[in-house]
């Protein structure tokens, strides 16, 4: 299979400012701004983007409030660094879709989900109600219809998941599990198990997680739970690369 970057287009914004703000951060996490750069002048980008300028400057505070880019006095509007920008805002994780997946991405994501998932699936085999064992197992059978390809499977893969951090009765993974969804549905549609032994596989540890919850059993939930994550990571291993960013855009500074 060819390693490739994978871009997963997401809904495009509504209001004028929050379309010029998706573009610049696209841009930015693509590469085409670089760290340091500075973006062009008012004029140019108004040009660019065909907005008034409180438009544009609505834009460029939706950005700062990311942490996408830096406005400095006598020096203009400049990309921060990635360690700066809020990977747990939904429009920067859109952005990263748009943008397009690479290993580092899922990288990091599996690693946030590695801190997470399996403590949620150990409060859940302590916390779970019938109503949530009820969602978890219709999950899982939604898992075993569907064609491991499918967007239905991943959607399927995507609500047990969730499932279990809203089964934990921790808010605070509840809402990490919200906020990465769109994240971890095109983790799952990239990771599909396609060979029948793989499908296999993916649903059996699923079905562990279930009855671990069910059957109150919290270390065996964690333990299934982290071996999902580690066999979606092999699953992605050869499937997309890390690759280097776009060609930069002309800057301000340089006047390339």
């Amino acid at each position: 299979m060819t390693s490739r970057i994978v871009v997963i287009p997401t809904r495009r914004a509504h209001s004028n400012h929050a379309e010029v703000a998706r573009s610049i951060g696209v841009d930015i996490i693509a590469g085409r701004y670089a760290q340091g750069t500075r973006l062009p002048g008012d004029a140019e980008m108004i040009a660019m983007f065909g907005v008034s300028r409180p438009v544009l400057r609505e834009s460029v505070k939706t950005l700062v409030a990311k942490g996408l880019l830096t406005t400095k006095a006598r020096v203009g509007t400049v990309v921060r660094e990635r360690a700066a920008w809020n990977m747990f805002d939904a429009d920067v994780l859109a952005w990263h879709l748009d943008a397009g997946i690479d290993k580092r991405f899922l990288n990091d994501l599996a690693e946030i989900r590695l801190a997470v998932e399996p403590r949620a699936a150990m409060l859940a085999a302590a916390q779970r109600s019938e109503e949530d064992v009820a969602e978890l197992r219709r999950s899982m059978e939604r898992m075993r219809l569907e064609a491991s390809d499918s967007v239905g499977f991943a959607d399927a893969d995507l609500a047990l998941h969730v499932a279990v951090a809203r089964a934990s009765g921790n808010l605070f993974m509840r809402s990490i599990g919200h906020v990465i969804e769109a994240a971890l549905r095109a983790s799952f549609l990239l990771s599909a198990p396609v060979e029948p032994e793989d499908r296999d596989t993916v649903l059996l540890w699923h079905q562990k997680i279930v009855d671990a919850i069910a059957a109150g059993d919290a270390e065996a939930a964690s333990e299934a739970m982290v071996y999902v994550i580690h066999n979606g990571m092999r699953r992605h291993e050869g499937t997309v690369i890390e690759t280097a960013p776009a060609d930069p855009l002309p800057s301000a500074d340089t006047g390339e």
